[in-house]
């Protein structure tokens, strides 16, 4: 289909299986302290998702898109032989991992959705922040650097600057290819994305939200999401922000075990 996944096994594949999909500009590897507290009890895969990491995508465009990732993740998992898993997401990995709960529902019993949204109720906010993105894209490709240091100045952001491995978070950052993270802020942006609050609603099986106490806005958000969705139930992680996983690894494994235990 045009991907080559790049991805690491951590664990015995005799364990449930967790599949982690990690956020904008980040990798498989940003999972890498939670998934030391977890390897005991599942086998992790941790994926480069398009536009990140050591994954290739040979194709047009929309090949980043949210239906056409999704779709390959399901067929990549086939080639896996893994006809089930969990799935956790974070960010805009949590946005695809919501879409895939809710489009191939026997395939994902459980889903732990960290700092995520189901998308943008109004046509007139998709166009609005597809406009946003899409100008991100250009300061992305001209000065990498420069858009790095305004993204992690959002107050999303705030805890995780201040946190002792935010500069070797950064570097990691800085190894990505400007051009492919174009192309995935493009077309796997939250404008291009179709709004989920609705099938959300219909939505039975269990969901995990978690948010950071310090992340307002997720929290606001999250609080909504399990209002129309029965079968979710919220978690708040004291004293993080946008990024748990990374922020506070012990705890984002916890709240993940007992959920998925």
């Amino acid at each position: 289909m045009g991907y080559q996944f790049h991805y690491v096994s951590h664990g015995s594949r005799e364990l449930p299986v967790v599949l982690f999909l990690h956020g904008f500009l980040g990798s498989g590897a940003d999972f890498d302290r939670a998934i030391a507290h977890l390897v005991n009890q599942f086998c992790c895969l941790a994926v480069d998702l398009p536009g990140h990491g050591q994954t290739v995508v040979n194709g047009e465009a929309d090949l980043y898109t949210m239906p056409q990732t999704a779709s390959a993740i399901v067929s990549w998992l086939d080639e896996l032989q893994l006809s089930r898993c969990f799935l956790v997401g974070y960010s805009m990995g949590g946005r695809l991992a919501l879409y895939l709960a809710l489009h191939f529902p026997q395939r994902f019993p459980k889903v732990v959705l960290e700092s995520a949204s189901p998308g943008l109720r109004t046509e007139a906010e998709r166009r609005a922040r597809l406009q946003h993105d899409r100008n991100l894209a250009e300061q992305l490709e001209a000065d990498f650097s420069s858009f790095l240091s305004d993204w992690y100045s959002q107050p999303l952001f705030q805890t995780l600057r201040h946190h002792s491995a935010f500069l070797q978070i950064q570097e990691q950052r800085s190894r990505n290819r400007p051009s492919e993270l174009a192309k995935a802020l493009r077309f796997l942006s939250t404008g291009l994305q179709p709004s989920l609050w609705e099938p959300l609603q219909r939505h039975a099986q269990p969901l995990l939200l978690l948010v950071g106490g310090d992340d307002r806005k997720f929290c606001t958000l999250n609080q909504a999401m399990t209002a129309v969705c029965s079968a979710a139930q919220l978690h708040v992680i004291p004293g993080c922000g946008h990024a748990i996983h990374l922020e506070d690894a012990a705890a984002f494994a916890q709240a993940v075990q007992a959920f998925l235990r």
